[in-house]
């Protein structure tokens, strides 16, 4: 099961999936091609949430991964970042990855198995400049990780995140500062990192990476180090 499967991050992950035979199910505000089911809903409504994932798994059967990835990235002065705002990042990102949670986990722990992974952000290590309230969104998402890998992983589930940097999506405008040759110049890779990388790191630690616990990939150009 992925969040934001439709576009960007999230439609690399569920190709990725997907290609590695999984059957691959969709959570988000529109719809995605290459899921193999596909629900429209808001992450922001735990309800919503829980029925979504009910009607998956009528579908597809029990969950036996779930990823994370809805969310949405602006940049403002924090002087200039309203209480909705504020709000709204804190909803999406990290009450979007708790609805998640709450949904999957019980049927994994019941299974006594699976994997849950969260996207968070290279700017939730580092922070950035004119990115208070992403950074503060993403930063909570791993203490949240980090708390659920301790309290899960004993019962045969494993949580992990992944932590992007600057990722080549449309979410990053042709005019972002994160695209500037200067700011390119700065990486060790000297570029952006695709979504499909993204994906690969998600697909390792559903797949591969059963000694993974509590952990945080950085794929990030080698921004942070």
């Amino acid at each position: 099961m992925v969040t934001g499967g439709a576009s960007g991050i999230g439609a690399a992950v569920v190709t990725e999936l997907g290609s590695r035979g999984w059957a691959v199910a969709s959570l988000d505000l529109q719809p995605a091609a290459a899921a193999d089911h596909s629900v429209q809903v808001d992450v922001t409504d735990a309800a919503a949430m829980a029925a979504a994932v009910g009607e998956v798994e009528d579908r597809l059967g029990p969950v036996a991964a779930a990823v994370n990835v809805a969310g949405y990235y602006e940049m403002l002065p924090v002087s200039d970042i309203t209480s909705d705002q504020w709000r709204r990042m804190l909803a999406v990102h990290l009450g979007g990855t708790a609805n998640l949670a709450r949904a999957t986990l019980p049927s994994m722990l019941r299974e006594g198995d699976g994997s849950f992974v969260a996207i968070a952000s290279e700017l939730a290590v580092g922070g950035g400049a004119e990115d208070a309230h992403y950074a503060a969104a993403k930063g909570a998402i791993l203490g949240l990780v980090r708390s659920l890998a301790a309290e899960v992983a004993p019962r045969g589930v494993r949580v992990n995140a992944v932590a992007p940097g600057p990722t080549d999506t449309p979410l990053i405008g042709p005019d972002s500062p994160w695209r500037a040759p200067a700011y390119l110049a700065t990486l060790p890779l000297r570029r952006l990192v695709t979504p499909e990388e993204v994906a690969l790191c998600v697909a390792f630690l559903v797949d591969e990476g059963t000694f993974c616990v509590g952990e945080v990939l950085n794929v990030n150009a080698g921004a942070v180090i």
